[in-house]
């Protein structure tokens, strides 16, 4: 009796698998669907210590909604600036610190940890801190743009990206 019912488990289980796998595979069976892996990021230097990558849609684009990360390096700054859309993050790896205004101040920094998320209205001044190697998920509608309160306290990125 137990040997007849450890047969019919082994031969559900193996059937059960069989059905599955085509649901976890990486090929979705939807075109529109779609799964982007780490390694199919390509990042972009866009100020000292910080890269960007596109995740999903053009963030570009006027209208449509977009998904970029934004990695960043232990100690870099951002400087004040505003976007003409809302903004919305989301921390997936770090410490990152934001604070509100147009003029960075370190002693106004809020403490956003993983899984943290921040909203922001469009034309809000707003600045951060990387206080670790950190990445952050922004998703918003597009266009996605940065506008400096004060360029000359950009610092260009580094030469080279990182791999």
């Amino acid at each position: 009796m137990i040997k007849n019912s450890l047969i019919y488990t082994c031969a559900l289980l193996l059937l059960a698998m069989c059905f599955a796998a085509p649901l976890y595979s990486q090929t979705p069976p939807d075109p529109s669907h779609m799964i982007v892996g780490v390694s199919d990021l390509k990042w972009t230097p866009i100020i000292k210590g910080c890269d960007l990558a596109a995740v999903q849609g053009n963030p570009d684009a006027d209208g449509p909604n977009f998904v970029i990360r934004l990695r960043c390096t232990a100690g870099s700054q951002i400087p004040a600036h505003w976007h003409p859309t809302d903004e919305n993050v989301t921390v997936l790896k770090g410490v990152f610190q934001v604070g509100m205004g147009d003029k960075f101040d370190q002693s106004k920094l809020l403490t956003m940890n993983v899984g943290s998320f921040a909203s922001m209205p469009k034309e809000m001044r707003h600045y951060a801190f990387s206080k670790t190697d950190t990445i952050v998920q922004v998703h918003g509608v597009g266009p996605f743009k940065v506008i400096w309160v004060n360029p000359a306290e950009v610092t260009p990125p580094d030469t080279k990206p990182k791999s």
